[in-house]
């Protein structure tokens, strides 16, 4: 079993932030963690879940979502930017981790104006999931490390230990209290939540790097038959170990809006 230092894999994660641009390869990162590739790959997915490849391209994903907004770049030269010679394979794996397109994604703020504004303007459905229980249902408690501003608070269940592509499961609330995601298949989910306050603009939320957040570092395991032990979900502020939040709020949002005109 690897033994994890904190203090080490928090200054190679300070690292990589650090020289985001440069080449990164494993080999670079072992040795400025002064460990072979092998253990240090053991180590570092101990401590984050993710490889250290994986959350160094989790992290350029990251940064084509800011340059997207901030800049006018274009969509290749973000693409190069980040390292990725391939426009298409950089457009194929942005749509599959962010839930959109570049461009759509850069077409986005109004959107997510209106999809805030809706939530914000229709409290009835802050409940509207809780009434409804089956074998699969993952439920629990939300509350928060520090005070927080009034807004919605979003939940999902994530193959990986990161909030990335569109979740297996999930549900918004309004501020904090009792979550319910129904239906969930047999299988190992992470689970990931984070708040956007209704004072908060579209950018903020499409780059959410301040919001309160949290991510279970054990996995929430689904059997048959079985029934899931409560989560209890505390959002705190973000530190530096916690993986980017790719996936696109406001997506959530819109898929949560249009779930509930449904019902």
């Amino acid at each position: 079993m690897a033994v994890v230092k904190a203090a080490e894999m928090e200054a190679v994660i300070s690292y990589i932030q650090e020289h985001l641009c440069d080449p990164l390869s494993l080999g670079q990162l072992a040795a400025y963690a002064a460990y072979s590739p092998y253990h240090f790959t053991r180590i570092f997915k101990a401590y984050t879940g993710l490889t250290p490849q994986y959350y160094v391209s989790s992290l350029r994903l990251q940064r084509a979502k800011d340059l997207l907004l901030q800049t006018n770049l274009t969509i290749r030269d973000i693409s190069l930017e980040i390292g990725q010679q391939s426009l298409g394979t950089f457009t194929t794996r942005f749509t599959q981790r962010v839930g959109m397109t570049p461009s759509e994604f850069r077409n986005s703020p109004q959107q997510a104006d209106t999809n805030i504004a809706l939530l914000k303007q229709s409290t009835h459905w802050a409940s509207a999931l809780l009434t409804r229980t089956d074998e699969g249902a993952v439920k629990g408690t939300v509350s928060t490390a520090v005070p927080c501003e009034g807004g919605v608070t979003l939940i999902g269940l994530f193959d990986k230990p990161i909030p990335e592509g569109i979740p297996r499961r999930g549900t918004l609330i309004a501020g904090t209290g009792e979550f319910q995601l129904n239906h969930v298949q047999p299988g190992t989910y992470y689970l990931m939540a984070t708040c956007i306050s209704w004072g908060m603009g579209a950018v903020d939320a499409l780059l959410p790097y301040s919001t309160l957040r949290t991510r279970s570092r054990q996995p929430v395991i689904v059997r048959p038959g079985e029934p899931v032990p409560d989560q209890h979900v505390v959002l705190y502020p973000p530190q530096i170990d916690d993986p980017p939040i790719l996936i696109s709020l406001p997506l959530l949002m819109e898929r949560f809006i249009a779930r509930m005109r449904l019902q």
